[in-house]
């Protein structure tokens, strides 16, 4: 069939067809913003899944909610090693010359920037190369010290109020939001734990691998107060079939049900599997009637790709020791697995895998479901190191098990 004409759009964060199953979330962030607008209160929330659920998807979906209420939006994604400030600055100086451009002169949009020029001039005692680039006086005294949690929140405030003077709202749109350090997650909850008493317009819609849930309590115990974690999962057997099915009978084509049942199958409903199947399935099929040997033409197709770029690329970026320790929990299977069973695997004793598996966890690799269990954060990544690296034999077997 002619490629030029397939609907599917496999890739990180391209939007599909058709988003099914999250109208739940949709729904939530639709409420969240008319309450904000109408002045009242609401808990932000936190998005939580594996990789290759449509979680940056989502949020794409999301700022342009917030969009299409006029909100003042700020869209980033947060990077391993990357300060938030670094992140935040460029953000809120484009937010607060807009709301300065809105109307007449506001002495609370007036305020926000100088605010914002102390901030920046604070940072600078730790961090010299953060610049800002505003012809304006700071206001001495005012969010300057250099420390980021004391900062952070009065910086927030005078943006909020900034906002709420030119009747407007601003919405944080964060995704990857697992890689901010401690420090930086501590500030932040508590910038928007100060705007939440004051019931100030800012909200925070941000997505993230599982651990953030735990990262965020750990950073401040009152976190689960304001936010909620909504989870963002696989698909269920209708919903995945929609996400196939509706796309292809615009344009006349149909996937037969023993099509659908094999992409099932082997995708286990996760969004970005299936459209790299369907995407296949629809440039190897002859007529517009796809069936299973289609799907299985496709399936070899998908999986190279896959096997390329998908997988490898966060394999590559590992350690030796640190690939070592996922491809023993590859053997043990899909998980969740036990410390103490990843170590035996290894034949090295449990207290020595502990660096390894917190460097996994920081690098988003894996991620604790429960205490003492460990999983994958990427759906399928156990068939893929077995695929990959058939003949795996722990090098530590023949160490001392101290080593």
């Amino acid at each position: 069939m002619d490629p030029i004409r397939n609907p599917y759009a496999p890739g990180a964060g391209t939007p599909p067809p058709e988003l099914t199953g999250r109208e739940a979330l949709i729904e939530r962030a639709r409420i969240l913003f008319a309450r904000i607008e109408a002045g009242r209160s609401e808990k932000s929330f936190i998005a939580v899944g594996l990789r290759g659920v449509g979680k940056t998807v989502l949020l794409s979906r999301i700022a342009e909610m917030a969009e299409a209420k006029a909100f003042r939006v700020c869209l980033f994604e947060a990077r391993e090693g990357k300060r938030l400030a670094e992140l935040l600055i460029p953000q809120l100086r484009r937010v607060l010359l807009e709301l300065d451009r809105r109307g007449q002169l506001s002495e609370q949009v007036k305020r926000g920037l100088r605010i914002l020029k102390s901030f920046v001039g604070g940072l600078r005692l730790k961090y010299a190369d953060i610049e800002l680039g505003l012809d304006i006086e700071p206001e001495t005294g005012a969010a300057d010290s250099g420390d980021l949690e004391a900062d952070l929140p009065e910086l927030f405030v005078a943006i909020g109020r900034a906002a709420r003077a030119r009747e407007t709202a601003v919405a944080l749109i964060i995704d990857e939001i697992q890689y901010l350090s401690t420090g930086d997650m501590s500030a932040l909850i508590m910038a928007l734990h100060r705007t939440t008493q004051l019931n100030l317009p800012i909200v925070l819609v941000a997505a993230g691998l599982p651990q953030v849930v735990g990262q965020t309590g750990k950073s401040k115990s009152y976190a689960e107060r304001l936010f909620d974690f909504p989870a963002v999962g696989a698909l269920d057997r209708l919903d995945a079939d929609r996400a196939i099915t509706i796309p292809a009978e615009l344009q006349q084509v149909r996937f037969e049900p023993a099509a659908l049942d094999l992409i099932f199958g082997v995708t286990q409903g996760y969004p970005y599997f299936l459209q790299e199947w369907a995407y296949h399935a629809w440039n190897t099929a002859a007529s517009p009637r796809i069936g299973r040997p289609e799907i299985l033409t496709a399936g070899d197709i998908a999986l190279a790709r896959l096997d390329e770029s998908f997988f490898r690329v966060r394999f590559d970026r590992l350690t030796p020791r640190e690939k070592d320790y996922l491809r023993a929990m590859a053997e043990l299977g899909a998980g969740p697995h036990r410390t103490a069973e990843i170590a035996d695997c290894l034949k090295i004793g449990a207290p020595s895998v502990a660096p390894l598996r917190s460097g996994l966890i920081a690098k988003g690799m894996i991620f604790s479901p429960a205490h003492g269990d460990t999983a994958f954060t990427v759906p399928l990544f156990d068939a893929y190191l077995r695929r990959t690296i058939p003949n795996w034999r722990t090098p530590y077997a023949d160490r001392p098990a101290s080593i």
